[in-house]
């Protein structure tokens, strides 16, 4: 619990300095070994490795401190990924704020939804399914998928379909449980599988 009680500190912190604290030139020195996976700029082309380009900078600090915590407790708080684990277990808190930082500064290539997704999607993403308790993906997120940096809700606009439906998938199962107040794990254990392939596929059309 103290962790947790540290984390929670660490992210207040990261909400209201990450951008000013953070040197977005160190941090692309840094991310060179991060561009195998997510790209030089953060546009990563591998459909399951999440694009970072773009992403509030206090939530990017706020998965990598979640994915260090996670190293150190092996997996039992935090946010669990092996590689992830292992790739932040030596960054220094300034690591992760000029990596945050440089990540966020980059623009992120748009993505596209299936045709087939288009109208369900929308009523998902903007309504909801109040029968079933699933809450509007807009509430949180807003009308673009561009989330809110002071809140903490992440930038999903252009994200990978096939990464959005295995955090969505994650959420649901319990194995990730890093959302706040636990609010994407209320919310998933909702969706069937079909729903979340029109959410993914939606909101990765969404800029």
């Amino acid at each position: 619990m103290k962790n947790i009680g540290l984390l929670v500190c660490l992210f207040l912190g990261f909400n209201a300095s990450v951008v000013a604290q953070g040197n977005v030139e160190n941090g692309k020195a840094k991310s060179v070994t991060c561009g195998a996976c997510h790209g030089v700029d953060g546009n990563s082309a591998i459909p399951m490795n999440p694009k970072l380009a773009g992403q509030h900078a206090n939530y990017l600090a706020k998965q990598l401190t979640e994915f260090k915590l996670a190293s150190q407790t092996g997996g039992k708080e935090g946010r669990n990924n092996a590689i992830m684990n292992g790739m932040s277990a030596a960054l220094s808190q300034q690591d992760i704020l000029d990596l945050a930082a440089y990540f966020s500064s980059q623009e992120a290539t748009p993505g596209e939804t299936s045709e087939d997704n288009v109208e369900q999607g929308n009523k998902l993403y903007v309504g909801g399914d109040l029968k079933r308790g699933i809450t509007a993906c807009i509430a949180c997120h807003g009308p673009r998928g561009n989330g809110t940096s002071l809140s903490g809700f992440p930038d999903i606009s252009g994200q990978h379909s096939a990464y959005i439906a295995t955090q969505l998938k994650s959420f649901r199962s319990g194995e990730r449980h890093n959302s706040l107040n636990g609010m994407m794990a209320d919310m998933s254990k909702r969706l069937t599988d079909k729903d979340i392939e029109v959410i993914s596929s939606y909101v990765a059309g969404l800029h």
